[in-house]
């Protein structure tokens, strides 16, 4: 039985471990045999990659894979980010694409995430698809398809600066920070906004598959750097993009962390009230339920999913989306694709400071003050199966009506891990304030559960993880 298994965007692995030259074959194999099923083969298959160690060389070897399964490839000839990658899969009409990037995990992993004919992440009924193929051999054609050496970079780059009013950002005087963390975003909005005179800086845009010092994920303590250069470049805003630049974080003119949670709610509440674009909202259920807020406001649908992209895609695909995002930064616009895209999202919210004219940090804040301080904490602990799993048991068995963290559980949910909604005497007697939610989850394909907390205060916040993590521990 294989070891690989396609987790909520793709398969991941340790290099030279599970992730070796037999297994991405395997991979390939899998995704060759869902094509030739259940897409249009001729149409061929877009491969990307990223900065990771050999991701070109794993890239090569998919394309090897497919091409002697008689499917047509576009391979990369450079680095590639994600969300480019997906825009080419649709712009070329092509079958789906394979991307060689582990996103934001450490240094010593690398992946594979398959995108779908419709430029975006392969839906829950694809991934399990691929999977059934995975332990089966492939037949090979007497003459492999051509693999063609493509850029697939200048046409994303054109279309996303279609999107934003680049005019309207220069004209803000505006002064921005790129943190591409080592990854493949590195030189597109500095590209971007070199063409358009908007003054910018750019860090860590250098190739060093070591990621040194990070992981290259766009939040606390992996963005410590940028919190002290945007400030020591004078800049009014930091936007960090992930390994394969598919997600977003950000830092205000201050140096305070904009969480990913505030990144999605300042573009909603733009899109909804400059734009006026028509469109459901969605989430997934471990985001702020300061966006349900937002929504009701503007008479908006708001739909809850599971955690990972490919469900916001689904409903993308589904439903009349306007936009949907999660936790970890990866935010998508229909309009754009059903795809994350963490380089649009940074060109955006430079959009919506020059439309507003504030700074990221006066955004935020104007924010709170109308829809009630939220504030968001997450904490990831590696722990042994036995633990993680006793943890995710014993939260289980706590029902409504019993307390947890000193505070009354409310309600329980369980759509994707254990989510109590807890009675908060700190947060009584505040305007407006947040409700105070707790969420368990582990992880499927490593060893780690992640503890989310959403609150109104940061104080709040703190307490409630620190006795999570106690419960936890307690085995």
């Amino acid at each position: 039985m294989s070891v690989i298994k396609f987790g909520t965007d793709g398969w991941r692995g340790i290099i030279a471990d599970d992730f070796t030259h037999e297994n991405v074959r395997a991979a390939a194999r899998a995704i060759a045999h869902y094509v030739l099923a259940d897409e249009d083969a001729a149409t061929g298959v877009c491969i990307g990659w990223d900065t990771r160690f050999k991701s070109q060389a794993f890239a090569r070897i998919v394309a090897e894979v497919l091409a002697s399964a008689g499917i047509p490839v576009a391979l990369a000839d450079r680095i590639t980010p994600t969300p480019a990658l997906s825009f080419a899969v649709r712009g070329r009409g092509a079958a789906g694409g394979v991307m060689i990037t582990s996103s934001h995990n450490p240094a010593e992993w690398n992946g594979v995430k398959y995108k779908a004919s419709y430029g975006g992440s392969g839906k829950p009924s694809i991934i399990a698809a691929i999977e059934t193929y995975l332990d089966k051999p492939l037949a090979t054609v007497a003459t492999p398809a051509a693999i063609e050496e493509v850029d697939f970079n200048p046409p994303y780059i054109a279309a996303i600066e279609e999107f934003a009013d680049l005019a309207a950002i220069k004209a803000s005087g505006y002064r921005f920070l790129h943190d591409c963390m080592y990854g493949a975003g590195r030189g597109v909005l500095a590209g971007i906004f070199t063409k358009a005179g908007i003054p910018f800086v750019e860090m860590r845009a250098e190739v060093n598959p070591a990621f040194p010092g990070i992981n290259p994920e766009p939040i606390m303590p992996h963005i410590a750097e940028t919190r002290v250069r945007v400030a020591e470049e004078k800049c009014d805003a930091a936007f960090v993009t992930d390994g394969d630049a598919d997600r977003i974080g950000a830092v205000d003119e201050h140096g305070s962390v904009v969480d990913a949670h505030k990144i999605f709610a300042i573009l909603l509440k733009w899109l909804l009230e400059r734009k006026g674009w028509p469109g459901d909202v969605t989430r997934a259920f471990n985001t702020t339920l300061m966006l349900d807020r937002i929504a009701a406001k503007h008479g908006r649908k708001l739909h809850e999913h599971g955690i990972g992209f490919k469900y916001v895609c689904d409903l993308m695909l589904a439903e009349n989306i306007l936009i949907g995002g999660e936790e970890s930064g990866g935010v998508g616009i229909s309009r754009h694709l059903p795809e994350r895209d963490g380089l649009l999202n940074s060109l955006l919210l430079a959009n919506v400071m020059a439309d507003e004219k504030k700074t990221l940090g006066e955004l935020v804040a104007s924010l709170q003050a109308e829809f009630g301080e939220h504030q968001y904490g997450r904490i990831d602990m590696h722990i042994d199966e036995e633990l993680k799993q006793s943890a995710i048991r014993r939260a289980r068995a706590i029902q409504p009506g019993e307390s947890f963290a000193g505070m009354k559980v409310l309600k329980v949910a369980t759509l994707d891990g254990i989510k109590f909604f807890l009675e908060n005497p700190g947060c009584t007697g505040l305007p407006n304030a947040a409700e105070t939610w707790l969420l368990l989850r582990a992880s499927g394909t490593e060893p780690l559960l992640r503890v989310y907390c959403e609150s109104c205060s940061v104080a709040s916040v703190d307490a409630v993880l620190n006795v999570a993590r106690e419960f936890v521990l307690a085995g």
